[in-house]
């Protein structure tokens, strides 16, 4: 089997010892991912920024994979407060348009306080 991995190049991927994204017989295994602008290294205040941040990231992963949103088969959102996730719906309906995966939120603390969304995505490389 060969194994790819795919980094965005977050101080987190050493620090706490993981790959953005791993790519292994034709999938795709995204890590959760916040709402961080990686080339700032700031954490925008609202869900929605942070939701689409977060996409934008596992976007370039994918594509870095040779994969895309579009090849997604399941997503999973963690969200802190339930009450915020809606807010998302418009975005993640409009990503997901055609890939329709099968999804999953789950309400869970994150790592730190000004995290709102994390998300992971397993896809497949057409």
């Amino acid at each position: 089997m060969t194994v790819r991995h795919i980094s965005t190049g977050s101080p987190f991927e050493a620090q706490i010892g993981y790959s953005r994204a791993v790519v292994a017989d034709g999938w795709v295994f995204v890590a959760g991912t916040t709402g961080y602008d990686y080339a700032t290294m700031t954490m925008p205040e609202s869900i929605v920024d942070q939701c689409r941040n977060a996409l934008g990231t596992i976007a370039k992963a994918l594509e870095d994979a040779g994969s895309g949103l579009d090849h997604v088969v399941r997503v999973n959102y963690i969200v802190p407060d339930v009450d915020d996730w809606p807010d998302c719906w418009p975005i993640t309906s409009e990503t997901f348009a055609t890939a329709r995966p099968a999804a999953t939120m789950i309400s869970a603390g994150l790592q730190n306080p000004e995290m709102k969304i994390e998300i992971e995505v397993t896809a497949r490389v057409p």
